[in-house]
């Protein structure tokens, strides 16, 4: 008997759906999930993580961490709060661009940074630094190189050694151009030639470890741009107020207050919950004052610590205690300042870390996948464990330690797809 077109209609719809939800194994062991429609009815969606986590734990020496790891390999992998994208995904992608927090957020990363500066019309815009323009946009290979605070200068070297004798330098500030000439730039990676004697060899300096492939295009945002894509990324906000490298008040009037609750006042116009806002500064006058100025932000507001070998902020219980007195509910200090090595060179938790929680204080950290190849004791960021990091899958080690025996509520990455792996093995996903 011939089908009506009405039921072969049906019936080719109801295939279709069947396949949307079908699971597909790859030969490499990952899920490839087309269930979307079901996980978007649960208000989850597998996110893509992409080879780098799998080949970071594969390269971990034997041990229970790495069995652990490996049995959850075929996922499914969910966004997480405990993963935090710094400046977005800056290991490869241009900080504080479009292109870079799209990146993070398809990496899982539940919640996104925005570093905020202002402009000289005073608008606030995403930048790790006031005067970071001539290292990480196109700015002095565009016109608006003329309003730079300082041009670009080669360097000097020596004929005969090439030894710099005065490095390459240039200054190009937010504060030297406005929000409509801000928006005309292009991200570009994070790097200069301090032996650069032209323009050229100052700007392509992109160190080996991270790439070139995909910064040609680094779309700038303004923090109002921010707030509205990270809400159509279904992520939350952990906006920074940089420390102004202009005098303040700026222009006379514009004083650092100003300042600090203008970038709460974005959040409250775009009508963003106070609840998914983390305003973090390492000036606790700013954090100070969103405690006691915008009460419902400023209890959740993050005191970021500095710590040159933790000689910022007193580490002792007295002064951790003395924070809670103010108000202060989370602290942020680099991961090395949480960390240190027992008698046995095992990596437990440092003493700021335990008077830190001893005080009630709960803990952000900063920042994994941003040393470059770990063979040689990690760079700055692990300078506390130095002479047990001298392999790439160290940092999944690492993270562990500051995951379970710490505590940490999560952890800023320059690659969140790591972090997102490591807290979906280990249930950190609610």
């Amino acid at each position: 008997m011939r089908l009506t077109s009405v039921r072969l209609l049906i019936i080719i719809i109801f295939a279709a759906l069947l396949a949307l939800v079908l699971v597909d194994e790859s030969e490499d062991g990952q899920a490839h999930h087309w269930g979307f429609l079901f996980a978007k009815k649960e208000g989850k969606q597998p996110v893509q993580l992409g080879p780098r986590p799998f080949y970071l734990v594969e390269v971990m020496e034997k041990s229970a961490l790495k069995a652990t790891l490996q049995a959850c390999a075929k996922g499914p992998f969910y966004k997480t709060d405990f993963s935090i994208g710094h400046r977005g995904a800056p290991l490869q992608f241009p900080e504080h661009t479009k292109e870079s927090y799209q990146a993070a957020a398809r990496m899982g990363a539940g919640i996104l940074e925005c570093d905020v500066t202002f402009t000289q019309d005073k608008e606030l815009v995403c930048r790790h630094s006031q005067c970071d323009l001539h290292i990480t946009t196109n700015i002095l290979a565009t016109d608006l190189a003329a309003k730079c605070s300082e041009a670009f200068i080669p360097a000097v070297l020596d004929s005969i050694t090439g030894d710099i004798i005065s490095p390459a330098s240039a200054k190009c500030c937010t504060s030297d151009i406005t929000l409509d000439e801000f928006k005309t730039l292009k991200g570009k990676m994070d790097a200069f030639n301090p032996a650069a004697i032209t323009l050229k060899e100052y700007l392509n300096a992109t160190p080996g470890w991270r790439t070139d492939l995909y910064s040609s295009n680094g779309t700038l945002l303004s923090h109002a741009e921010s707030i509205e894509l990270f809400k159509m990324l279904g992520v939350k906000f952990i906006p920074e107020l940089k420390a102004p490298a202009v005098a303040m008040p700026f222009e006379g009037h514009y004083t650092q207050e100003d300042y600090a609750r203008q970038l709460i006042d974005e959040y409250r116009r775009a009508g963003i919950p106070a609840k998914n806002v983390y305003a973090q500064s390492f000036r606790l006058d700013d954090v100070l004052y969103w405690i006691n100025k915008a009460p419902e932000f400023g209890k959740q507001a993050i005191f970021l610590d500095d710590a040159s070998l933790v000689g910022d902020l007193d580490p002792s219980l007295a002064a951790m205690k003395n924070l809670v007195a103010q108000g202060v509910k989370i602290i942020a200090p680099p991961l090395w300042a949480l960390l240190e090595l027992n008698e046995n060179n095992e990596i437990v938790p440092s003493a700021y870390a335990l008077n830190a929680r001893a005080a009630g204080l709960n803990i952000i950290t900063w920042t994994l996948e941003r040393s470059g190849p770990l063979k040689n004791g990690g760079g700055w960021y692990y300078q506390t464990l130095t002479d047990v990091i001298d392999n790439d899958g160290d940092m999944l080690e690492v993270l562990d330690v500051l995951a379970r025996d710490v505590g940490i509520l999560g952890i800023f990455s320059d690659w969140p797809a790591t972090v997102t792996y490591y807290a979906n093995c280990m249930g950190l996903t609610g």
